[in-house]
Formats: C-alpha cells, structure tokens, sequence
C-alpha cells in the first residue's frame, strides 16, 4: 500500500531530511508540504502555507515544526480526521491536554524522541534507577543540541527524568537550575543541564554518581537521519491503527 505523506513544517531541516526519506522509500510518497515558509528551493511537491489551503489529498501528517504551530495543527488533523505523528517537542501542559483530546478522534503518535536508542535508553534508566537510587547515586542529566535549539532542557531529557520519577515515586522532582541559591544537593532531585552550540545533533548523558564510583548512560545522535526514519516508521504504523495515543512503546512492540 502506497502511503501519501504531509510534512508539516517542510521548509526546516527536520522537514527536509523527512522529505529526503520519504522520497527515496518505495512505499510513501509525499503528497504536499505545510509551512508559513516557502522553501528556498523546489522541494518537488506542492507547499500550502496552512491546512485550509490545501488541496491535494493524503494519507497522514508528519510534523516537525514548532510549538507555536501545533494548536492549529491538531485542530486540522481533527477536522480532516487524518492520523498525526507529531514530533515537536517544548509544547506546554495544555497542548499535552489537547493531544489528548485529539486522540480521542484520531490516532496521534507523540514522542518526545523518535530515535529507537533513545526510547532504550529510557528502558535501561528505568532499571538502573531502582537500584542505583536506593544506593544513594544522585541523578543528573545533561544534555547537548545545536545553537539553533530553542527549548531547554529538551523534551528528551525531560521524558527521560519523567521516566525515573515514575519509577521513583513522588518525591523525587527534576531540578532545572542552581544558579537562584545556594545550597548543598537535594538528594530527591533529578539535575538537568543544557548545552547548545555548534552543530550538535543530539546528545543525552544520564549519570549516577556514588560514593567513589560513577555511572554513565549515554546516547549520541550522529544525523538528523534516526529522527527522521523513526517518524516515517511511526506513519507507517498509525496509518493502520484506530483513534488513540500512541508512542515508541508501541511500535518497538511491533519490531520484536
């Protein structure tokens, strides 16, 4: 089955590498682009600058853009009832409860990280959390993007402390800075940091540091390329599924 694919947000560079993807598969085609930006050179489809305009038929929607566009997204892909692989991450409790909503009408896979190593990576934190915390590791998490990132910490490093807490309880919360007081480590706290400069794709560390001993989990993203191939796979898996939230979890189910 021949899969038409919308990208919305095709005029940036995840859009881009989406359509570089799907234009070399041998089961999607791209049936248009949505961007307020008009590419700076042909991509070879048509380009509407919103959903309204757009008159071309399609299977799915792809979305690597920004926070400030997903509102009118969800609201487009309900309308049209068209399943959604959203892929922007900095978005707010609200726009989490509007994912929600949406997924109640269509199908909406959402990750923070569409990376198969990063969805691991949350896997084996999980687990060495339950041990190494009862040992009295601190947690930190520290992780590296390129200048042009516009939300820290990302939303991969704040879905893997999401992930710990869960498996930790209540008490323990993320800490997103020290730099507003002075005082020694609370033990209950998950640390971030945020690196951003050059042209760093992606990277996430999560240490656990004891007494005299460290331990480190570590995924590094070499190219845009595992972003964009996860989003393509999650398309070609919700194509076929009913109205609901969906994630890695599941399509890592299928693979096995």
């Amino acid at each position: 089955m021949m899969i038409s694919i919308a990208i919305h947000g095709c005029s940036g560079h995840m859009g881009q590498v989406v359509a570089r993807l799907v234009q070399s598969s041998e089961d999607l085609t791209i049936a248009c682009g949505i961007d307020v930006r008009k590419p700076a050179q042909d991509p070879g489809f048509p380009v509407f600058s919103s959903f309204s305009e757009c008159t071309v038929p399609f299977d799915a929607v792809i979305d690597f853009s920004t926070a400030a566009a997903v509102d009118e997204l969800l609201d487009a892909c309900v309308s049209l009832k068209k399943p959604l692989v959203l892929c922007t991450t900095g978005l707010s409790d609200a726009q989490k409860d509007k994912i929600r909503a949406a997924a109640e009408t269509i199908p909406v896979f959402f990750s923070a990280n569409m990376s198969l190593g990063i969805n691991l990576l949350t896997v084996l934190a999980r687990k060495a959390c339950r041990i190494l915390a009862d040992a009295g590791f601190d947690i930190e998490i520290e992780e590296r993007h390129h200048r042009r990132k516009l939300d820290a910490p990302s939303g991969t490093a704040l879905m893997l402390g999401e992930a710990m807490i869960q498996e930790l309880g209540d008490t323990y919360t993320m800490d997103m800075g020290r730099m507003d007081r002075r005082a020694a480590r609370d033990p209950h706290t998950i640390g971030m940091s945020a690196v951003r400069g050059g042209t760093i794709v992606g990277e996430h560390t999560i240490l656990f540091a004891g007494q005299d001993e460290m331990i480190e989990l570590k995924h590094t993203a070499l190219s845009r390329d595992v972003f964009a191939a996860g989003a393509i796979s999650a398309a070609r898996f919700l194509v076929t599924q009913a109205p609901g939230s969906y994630d890695m979890n599941q399509l890592v189910e299928t693979m096995l």
